[in-house]
């Protein structure tokens, strides 16, 4: 399968980290009663964090898919939506590691153990990154899920190829 066919693999594991993200205040995220959906909130971010760049890389390196025919608002509009969720999906696990760091807290990873803190603790920072943790995944969220209705749109109203462009390619040969 084409990498870049891959984004409900990389949509299912920001919502399973969105969804294991324990949330809440720095002693409820850090009580030994949540280490398990920490760790795999952690886990599962850093994943995703890593097939960023690898998604990226690949991109880099392959030859895009032709987009289909469309108004250049609109598709100006979906280059923009993509360049913010890949920064977002940047953004917000460095926002987490250096947060968790700066608060004294070791980034927890299966199979790996923890991790750090690898910075000067610098508590009241720490924990600003963590509320801007939080906001971006629910930014994240929001612009995916956008993102999402407007290829429905495209599919259902405009009737165009948008949709099916995005779907992995052993499903293209059937109708959506």
């Amino acid at each position: 399968m084409h990498l870049l066919s891959t984004r409900f693999r990389y949509g299912a594991l920001v919502i399973a980290a969105y969804f294991m993200g324990p949330g809440g205040s720095e002693q409820r995220v850090y009580s030994p009663a949540v280490d398990f959906t920490r760790q795999s909130h952690e886990t599962l971010g850093v994943t995703v964090f890593a097939l960023v760049f690898v998604r990226l890389l690949w991109r880099s390196m392959d030859t895009a898919p032709e987009d289909p025919p469309m108004k250049p608002w609109m598709r100006y509009s979906g280059k923009l939506v993509h360049m913010v969720l890949y920064g977002l999906l940047i953004v917000t696990p460095i926002s987490a590691i250096v947060g968790a760091w700066l608060e004294g807290h070791p980034l927890t990873l299966w199979g790996f153990g923890n991790i750090g803190p690898m910075l000067s603790p610098a508590h009241g920072l720490g924990l600003s990154l963590a509320d801007l943790h939080t906001t971006l995944g629910n930014i994240i969220l929001w612009v995916a899920g956008l993102h999402a209705v407007a290829a429905l749109f495209h599919h259902f109203f405009l009737r165009d190829s948008v949709l099916v462009s995005m779907v992995p390619g052993r499903w293209r040969q059937g109708d959506l």
